[in-house]
């Protein structure tokens, strides 16, 4: 080869030199894996193609926990107004029929006897009607959607007050054993909702009415009050008390001619409201005999 020959250089083309900038040299070994399967660092977390410190992958979590969290608390505030709206409504239509019929009784008969016994009937409606409004009142007035010391002789007063007509409709009698009790930290309206459920499940059960008890008991050695529903019902079988908390599941057809019930969704909300105040609730029930439901809460003293 002569000197020119080997002095001679030859220009790539740039389809050559783009080519070749592109290719990355492999390793020198003895095997070479079929696929590069890159692996993060010591302390890092792959999230698509970048990769994210321990520490802001939890910061992440934890805010999306935290908005899931409110997110409940909202839908469960929702749930609690639209049962108390549901009854409510319920307890006026009922005192409205009383009103109509007895007027319309009044407009036919001329006599007084039975123009006085429809305007008593009247004025009595009236009075219950002005009752549940003040009720009503009272609980959007006072309760709000925070933990606040609460009352739960005042719940159960004015639980009884929305449910008093429909209870007596179906010839259920109330037993109250109310014991002086401290005020527990709640949310009064959610902890309304439960009462109103359980009340609504035992007169379910008793199709042909019966006693539902209701008690307040303070247990001083645990910091806790409990409340407890008791009815002479029907009972549930022993395979399906562990499962009458789950989501969907339950023990009836469907909505009785009240519309309520049916769904599997009002225990299953009672048990993550309870657990969100920090309280229990547990169940024992046997068939032909009846069932109990006992709320357990904190007093507001051992959680302020």
């Amino acid at each position: 080869m002569s000197a020119s020959e080997r002095n001679c250089v030859v220009p790539a083309s740039p389809l050559l030199s783009t080519h070749l900038s592109r290719m990355n040299p492999l390793p020198l070994s003895l095997h070479q894996p079929d696929s590069f399967d890159p692996q993060p660092e010591a302390g890092q977390v792959v999230v698509g193609a970048q990769a994210v410190a321990p520490a802001q992958a939890k910061a992440s979590e934890h805010d999306e926990i935290e908005v899931l969290r409110q997110q409940l608390a909202q839908a469960q505030k929702m749930a609690a107004l639209g049962e108390l709206t549901s009854t409510t409504t319920h307890e006026f239509n009922n005192v409205l029929m009383t009103i109509l019929n007895y007027a319309k009784m009044g407009m036919r008969h001329k006599d007084e006897a039975t123009r006085d016994k429809a305007l008593d009937k009247i004025f009595n409606a009236a009075q219950r009607a002005a009752k549940i409004t003040s009720t009503v009142l009272a609980v959007a007035r006072n309760r709000s959607g925070a933990f606040e010391p609460t009352d739960l002789k005042q719940i159960v007063d004015d639980t009884l007050v929305l449910l008093e007509r429909e209870l007596t409709k179906y010839r259920i009698a109330i037993e109250l054993q109310l014991a002086t009790v401290p005020e527990v930290l709640a949310i009064g309206n959610q902890i309304q909702q439960v009462l109103i459920n359980l009340l609504i499940n035992a007169r379910q059960a008793m199709q042909s009415g019966g006693r539902v008890l209701i008690k307040l008991e303070h247990d001083a050695a645990s910091g806790f009050v409990e409340l407890t529903v008791r009815d002479t019902g029907s009972g549930i079988p022993t395979d399906k008390l562990p499962r009458i908390f789950d989501a969907f599941y339950t023990t009836k057809s469907g909505p009785d001619s009240s519309g309520r019930g049916g769904t599997g969704l009002g225990l299953s909300a009672c048990k993550q409201i309870i657990e969100a105040h920090q309280g229990r609730i547990r169940v024992e029930s046997t068939v032909g005999k009846g069932t109990a439901f006992t709320i357990k809460l904190p007093i507001a003293a051992s959680r302020s």
